[in-house]
């Protein structure tokens, strides 16, 4: 394993390479899932789980979508509402699924890792949430020393609320920020003070929490490079372990909320890759590891520690520690994997509740991957969590001849090698520190979609 990794900086292999491409949450991506995968798809695959008397342990996510106010940045899906009687009426319905799934579920129900994500997780009140864990335990058995995580709005947060999370086994939080300056703020609606966002986290530490990550974005209207260092002193006196820094991408033609920013307040191109080198620079200065893509962690905190022993994994939720883990996924639009399938329930309420109702699961579409995707999914897992690949072990694991098989891709691989990107070896394919940043790039060329149908979707740019 490579270690710590570095990450080289390289504006012009950022300019040459920055094109729009999939962020690898799953292979195939969510947009290849087809309506054919229905409700008896999963439950099938909820059956197969114990085949052979080993059935994997548990991952969870639930897909809490309500939102106070709407952040204009913002591409989730998500209500916004006021209406705390719509929380109360989706939580009564998220049991409902819960048990239902839970119902079907053969082999173990250990819980290793859970998260619950939005919209806003937060916006239920401390009964709901009591509520809401408590039909969990009832039917799954979170084990001791799991992970244990929920997306915190810090505005809508004190500590009692925090207090209460810690009391409910929560043991990680992801701390939403995006920028501390408040010319930002204003231009996507979303006003925080540095005060309310420590609060939340100096509650965190009190509470024994094992990780507290925050997440920023580059590429906002009215972001300067000036402006943003002065975000990262905030960062960096807040010290969270680890630390998410996403580009934006303005999509207002399929993200409605975006159709609010003024597009002349966005910072030009040659700006935004300055505010990204400068966030690179401060945040490797500061000691934090570059795990990928745009993800930072103390070198002590669990990512950094699985990437170097070679365990970091990538789903729905981004990095994650448990690579072995099915994923059952909860509430509006959530996507879980269970065995070599992928899941998604209905986008809206209203769905969500009729098919509920009617006793069926509410999942809209998924798919059952080939022998093909299997291949290519762990090879693009390697390549995205430990910047390189073994050739050998790739061609022992699924029985092929990997230079005849990726003729192609290997071509492809060739001139992003004379490019500086990474190294071609007769055993290993190593993404070198300059082709780190770009590392969605090198994973594109194994995507078989893509070839077929490149420009169906739009992606979010790379940078």
């Amino acid at each position: 394993m490579n270690g710590f990794q570095e990450c080289i900086f390289d504006p012009q292999l950022l300019r040459r390479f920055d094109v729009s491409g999939p962020r690898y949450t799953s292979y195939p991506t969510a947009d290849r899932f087809v309506e054919a995968y229905t409700a008896d798809s999963y439950i099938s695959w909820l059956h197969r789980r114990n085949i052979g008397g080993v059935a994997k342990p548990l991952s969870l996510y639930v897909h809490i979508p309500f939102c106070n106010t709407i952040c204009y940045y913002c591409a989730c899906n998500k209500v916004i509402t006021k209406n705390r009687a719509h929380s109360a009426k989706y939580i009564k319905y998220l049991c409902r699924e819960i048990a239902m799934q839970a119902a079907e579920l053969e082999g173990t129900h250990e819980v290793v890792q859970l998260h619950l994500g939005g919209g806003t997780p937060t916006f239920l009140s401390h009964e709901e949430m009591r509520e809401l864990m408590g039909c969990i335990r009832q039917h799954f058995h979170l084990v001791p020393n799991g992970e244990y995580s929920i997306e915190i709005d810090p505005r809508k947060v004190d500590a009692e609320t925090v207090a209460l999370l810690a009391e409910l086994g929560f043991n990680r939080m992801s701390v939403g920020v995006q920028d501390f300056d408040t010319g930002v703020q204003e231009a996507v609606n979303r006003i925080q003070s540095s005060g309310e966002t420590a609060l939340v986290i100096n509650a965190a530490r009190a509470q024994h929490f094992k990780s507290v990550s925050m997440d920023l974005i580059y590429g906002l209207p009215r972001q300067t490079v000036f402006s943003f260092d002065r975000t990262l002193d905030t960062v960096l006196e807040l010290h969270p372990d680890r630390i998410s820094l996403y580009s934006y991408a303005h999509l207002p033609a399929l993200v409605k909320a975006q159709r609010q920013i003024n597009e002349t307040e966005l910072p030009a191109g040659e700006t935004k890759l300055q505010i990204l080198q400068l966030a690179i620079r401060r945040l490797t200065e500061a000691g934090y590891v570059y795990i990928g893509m745009d993800h930072f962690a103390k070198p002590e905190d669990e990512l950094a520690v699985a990437q170097r022993q070679g365990r970091l994994h990538r789903n729905f939720q981004g990095y994650s520690t448990h690579a072995d883990a099915d994923l059952m996924a909860f509430g509006i639009s959530a996507i879980g994997k269970v065995g070599t399938s992928y899941s998604q329930n209905v986008r809206t309420l209203d769905e969500y509740y009729d098919l509920l109702d009617q006793g069926l699961l509410p999942i809209m579409r998924g798919i059952e991957l080939t022998a093909d995707d299997v291949l290519r999914r762990s090879i693009i897992q390697a390549l995205m969590c430990h910047f390189e690949l073994s050739i050998e072990s790739i061609e022992i694991a699924h029985l092929i001849d990997f230079k005849s098989y990726f003729a192609p891709e290997l071509e492809a691989l060739a001139e992003m090698e004379k490019a500086g990107l990474l190294m071609l070896e007769p055993d290993w394919i190593t993404v070198l520190p300059r082709g780190r940043m770009l590392v969605r790039v090198i994973a594109m060329v194994f995507d078989r979609y893509l070839r077929v149908e490149r420009e169906r979707v739009r992606y979010s740019k790379v940078i």
